[in-house]
């Protein structure tokens, strides 16, 4: 893969993620001073993810009938309209238009992720999508330091230096960015059949998703609330205020760092994809039950640190078994199903979370975030062929070698 794409595709969903990490923890500043502010804020949560839902499947599937070039600069412009009507808007309503938007617009990490598989060899995979899942964390440590940095200027700041920056990179990747997928390994895909409920039934369709595509949802819904809950979790517990909070998630976004983009390609070459999916799973059930557990407010930096370790390694693991489920020309469709399942744990996760903690106390959501994680555990095994062991998965099971795909662009 050359150098600029792969320079584009890591900046492509670092900016992603440092623009929600910029926004999201504003925003109940942004709908501050209207009644029942706590719960508009939840709606707009959810809008956001109910939106990347249905966007982020057409979005990818689109890009496997027009190719990745084009719809990844599409969804960054799309992004930069978004973050602008949020620093310009002066009303509720204005304020829920560009979330909507935003949610709208969210298919750049899906598309990456079918454009790294275009590009890389199989045995190259995780540690191709091990890079962009640092960039996420990065993005995600990143972007609330930024945002509370800016937001002492003005409310507005960050929401505009989120825009400019998915600006810059459209206009990068105008220019820059090579396309990763010819004319003739392209699908003619209905465009009214790119929705995501067609999308998640094909791909699990596809021999030995389903299982897979369950332990992913399940994964990202025992910890699809933290970024919610866990100031909740802190300042109840611990008397965490923002600053302590801020940090935290700095660290834990350090931590995604160096998992995704250091130890995934090397473990993934020690020990194949499914052991480290097993091994991930298995650490961030664990890590969730000592957040639950924790007496102290230091231990939770250990704690979290290796639920972001263990969840580093199982996402890229799983997301590349995925991907040897699929030739070539179905990897858009196929990681749009993955966003779907993805969208539907933001859109849960944050609601589970907070019923949770309200109804059945302070460390439920993170004990039932464990039974959770715990549960992935046998959906991996379930897709695991009959008769084989563990790294049976690491090899393109059920894919013609038609589908395989070039470590070249």
């Amino acid at each position: 893969m050359r150098r600029p794409a792969t320079t584009f595709l890591f900046v492509t969903v670092f900016v992603d993620m440092l623009g929600y990490g910029l926004v999201v923890p504003l925003l109940p500043f942004y709908a501050g001073g209207l009644a029942n502010g706590a719960f508009l804020v939840g709606i707009l949560g959810s809008l956001y993810a109910a939106m990347q839902f249905f966007g982020g499947p057409f979005l990818a599937g689109l890009s496997d009938r027009v190719g990745r070039r084009p719809v990844l600069v599409t969804c960054l412009l799309g992004a930069s309209l978004a973050y602008a009507l949020l620093g310009l808007a002066g009303t509720f309503a204005m304020v829920v238009v560009a979330v909507a938007l935003a949610g709208a617009a969210a298919g750049t990490q899906a598309t990456a992720q079918a454009f790294m598989a275009d590009s890389t060899a199989p045995e190259d995979r995780a540690k191709g999508l091990g890079l962009l899942g640092a960039a996420f964390g990065l993005g995600l440590m990143a972007g609330p330091l930024l945002g509370g940095l800016l937001s002492l200027q003005s409310l507005q700041a960050p929401a505009f230096a989120a825009s400019a920056l998915a600006l810059l990179n459209a206009a990068f990747g105008l220019f820059v960015l090579p396309e990763s997928l010819p004319e003739g390994r392209r699908t003619r895909t209905a465009l009214l059949r790119l929705d995501p409920f067609s999308g998640l039934v094909r791909t699990v369709r596809m021999g030995g998703t389903g299982p897979l595509l369950l332990a992913v949802f399940l994964l990202n819904l025992s910890f699809a609330g933290l970024l919610t809950n866990f100031p909740l979790f802190s300042g109840a517990r611990f008397g965490w205020g923002a600053a302590e909070n801020a940090f935290f998630f700095a660290f834990v976004g350090a931590c995604a760092v160096l998992t995704q983009g250091g130890l995934v390609g090397r473990l993934q070459k020690l020990f194949g994809e499914t052991r480290l999916a097993f091994g991930g799973l298995a650490l961030t059930a664990l890590s969730l039950a000592l957040v639950g557990a924790s007496p102290t407010g230091w231990l939770l930096y250990p704690v979290v640190g290796a639920l972001a370790v263990g969840a580093g390694l199982a996402i890229p693991a799983l997301t590349a078994l995925l991907s040897r489920r699929a030739p070539a020309e179905e990897q858009g469709r196929l990681m749009g199903g993955v966003q779907a399942v993805l969208s539907l744990a933001l859109i849960s996760g944050p609601l589970m979370a907070g019923a949770a903690f309200d109804d059945l106390g302070v460390p439920a959501p993170y004990f039932i975030g464990a039974v959770l994680a715990a549960l992935a555990l046998p959906a991996v095994a379930l897709s695991l062929p009959k008769g084989r062991t563990a790294p049976a998965l690491d090899t393109d099971v059920g894919v013609p070698e038609t589908g395989r795909v070039s470590g070249r662009t």
